[in-house]
């Protein structure tokens, strides 16, 4: 699975650094970074609740 955020859809609103904190990291112009582009299986369910989570949809997963 690889992992991306849509800059122009990221509000800042830290839902996504909360589910999965080793993947990702809001920043101090308040956007979401992806640390982990391809996160081992053991934190898909954490990556796909911070997904869920993301009011403005902006995370995006694609299975390789």
């Amino acid at each position: 699975m690889r992992v991306v955020v849509d800059p122009d859809l990221c509000e800042g609103n830290r839902k996504c650094e909360l589910a999965a904190p080793e993947v990702f990291r809001v920043g101090e112009d308040e956007l979401a970074r992806v640390l982990i582009e391809r996160p081992p299986e053991e934190l898909r369910a954490k990556v796909e609740q911070a997904a869920r989570l993301c009011p403005r949809q902006a995370i995006r997963l694609f299975e390789d």
